[in-house]
C-alpha cells in the first residue's frame, strides 16, 4: 500500500509549480484529478513539442493524474466542482491572483462545502499585501527575490536555466499538504495553506540574505566560480578540458597544495593561507593552480583529486547526465506510458523502486471527464449536453 492511497486531490492547476505538487503527490499514491480548461487544457501542454509530440514541461510533471475538463465559469460546472469537493481531501489551485474568489470559491465558501478540506493556494506574493494582485511568472520572481543578483557573471545578471521559483513553490506546497494531511488526522479538520513563490524562493535565499544583512556587501556575481569559498569551481587543464572541484576547508586546502599542486609553500603564503585571503586574492591563485593543471589532462586531475579525497566533478551536458553512469547503475530510470507511446522517467529521489511509487500513464486532455462525471452520477445524455454546452 502506497501512503496516499484513498487521498483524493482536486487540482486547478497550470504550467509548473500546482503541477509539481500534485505529481509528487500522484506519486504516492494520492488520486489527483487535474481540472482543465475544455479544448485548449494547461497551456503548459504546448509549451514545445519535443517528447514524441509532447511538451517537455507537461510529461515531466503531469504523469499518474485523471485529466477532467471543465468550465469553470458556467454554473453546471461550478455545481460539479463542488460535487467533487464534497469527498475530497486537498484541493490545490494556482489560478490567477483572485481567481478562485471571483469564481465564488473562497477559502471560507469552500470549507462550508467540506470542513476537512486542505485548502493550499499558490500565487506569486501571497493572498494579503500590497503585491497580492500582481501577476507572477518564474524569472520575475527570480528578480524580486534577489537571485538574479548573485548568479551570472559580473557583467550580466543570469537567471537559472531551470524554473527555480516554481519548483521551490511547489515542493512547499508538496510537504505542506503531506503536513496538513498528518495534521487533519488529529483535528479532524480542513487548513489553510498560503503558498508564496517569493516566499519560497526566499527561504532558499537564506545564506546571501544573512551575508548581505549583517555583512558589509552582498555577495558578487561569479559566474560558476562560489562567491565566497575559493577555489570552488571551474579549473582549466591540459587540452581545454574543464574540471570543476572545491576546497571547503584548511586541512583540504593543505592536502591539495602539497599532493596535487606540489608546492607545499603555497598553502601558507600569507595571501592564500585562510578562505577569506583565498577569495580577495582569487585572481592570482588561479593562475598559480592553472599553472599545474595545465600540464595535466582532465583524467589526469580528477584521479589525482579522486585519490586526494578532493571533491570535483565534470561539467556534463543534459545528455550526459541523462546517460549518467550512477544513474544506470542505481535503476534509477522507469517506463511511463503517454498518449504517444512509452518514455523514460526518473524515479522520485525518495522512491527505491518503481513498487514505491503509483506509475500510470500522463493523460489526453479530458481523457478521464466521462469517467469522472458518470461516478457522480450522471447519465450519458447529462453530459453529452454538457459537451455540447462547452461545460465539458
Amino acid at each position: 500500500m502506497l501512503p496516499l492511497e484513498g487521498i483524493k486531490i482536486i487540482s486547478l492547476e497550470q504550467a509548473v509549480a500546482a503541477p509539481f505538487a500534485s505529481r509528487q503527490l500522484a506519486d504516492l499514491g494520492a488520486r489527483v484529478i487535474k481540472i482543465e480548461r475544455p479544448e485548449t487544457g494547461d497551456f503548459a501542454r504546448n509549451y514545445d513539442q519535443t517528447v514524441k509530440g509532447m511538451s517537455s514541461h507537461f510529461v515531466w510533471i503531469n504523469r499518474s493524474k485523471e485529466s477532467l475538463t471543465l468550465n469553470m465559469k458556467a454554473d453546471s460546472g461550478k455545481s460539479i466542482f463542488k460535487d467533487l469537493l464534497k469527498d475530497a481531501d486537498v484541493v490545490l489551485q494556482n489560478l490567477a491572483p483572485g481567481a478562485m474568489n471571483r469564481l465564488g470559491f473562497s477559502n471560507e465558501e469552500l470549507h462550508k462545502i467540506n470542513d476537512k478540506l486542505i485548502i493550499c493556494n499558490i500565487s506569486g506574493y501571497g493572498s494579503n499585501g500590497s503585491y497580492v494582485n500582481k501577476k507572477a511568472y518564474d524569472l520575475l520572481i527570480q528578480c524580486e527575490a534577489g537571485f538574479l543578483s548573485i548568479t551570472g557573471t559580473e557583467e550580466t545578471p543570469s537567471k537559472a536555466g531551470i524554473s527555480v521559483a516554481d519548483i521551490a513553490a511547489g515542493m512547499y506546497a508538496y510537504s505542506g499538504i503531506l503536513s496538513s494531511i498528518i495534521k487533519r488526522a488529529r483535528t479532524g479538520k480542513g487548513e489553510v495553506l498560503d503558498i508564496s513563490m517569493l516566499e519560497a524562493l526566499g527561504e532558499w535565499m537564506g545564506f546571501p540574505m544573512y551575508y548581505s544583512l549583517y555583512g558589509d556587501k552582498e555577495p558578487k556575481r561569479t559566474g560558476s566560480h562560489h562567491a565566497t569559498i575559493y577555489p570552488y569551481g571551474p579549473f582549466q587543464t591540459a587540452g581545454e578540458e574543464t574540471i570543476f572541484f572545491a576546497i571547503q576547508n584548511e586541512r583540504e586546502w593543505v592536502n591539495f597544495c602539497e599532493n596535487i599542486l606540489h608546492n607545499p609553500d603555497l598553502a601558507v603564503d600569507s595571501r592564500y593561507c585562510n578562505n577569506s585571503k583565498r577569495v580577495e586574492n582569487k585572481e592570482s591563485l588561479q593562475r598559480e593552480i592553472e599553472d599545474v593543471l595545465n600540464t595535466k589532462s582532465l583524467h589526469e586531475v580528477m584521479n589525482e583529486l579522486e585519490e586526494n579525497k578532493i571533491a570535483n566533478a565534470q561539467l556534463k551536458n543534459i545528455k550526459q547526465f541523462a546517460n549518467h553512469t550512477q544513474l544506470r547503475e542505481r535503476k534509477r530510470w522507469i517506463d511511463v506510458e503517454t498518449p504517444v507511446g512509452r518514455i523514460k522517467s526518473l524515479l522520485p529521489p525518495a522512491a527505491n523502486s518503481k513498487e514505491d511509487i503509483k506509475v500510470s500513464p500522463i493523460p489526453e486532455i479530458g481523457e478521464h471527464t466521462n469517467q469522472i462525471l458518470t461516478e457522480l452520477g450522471m447519465d450519458q445524455d447529462t453530459i453529452k449536453q454538457l459537451k455540447d454546452s462547452q461545460v465539458i
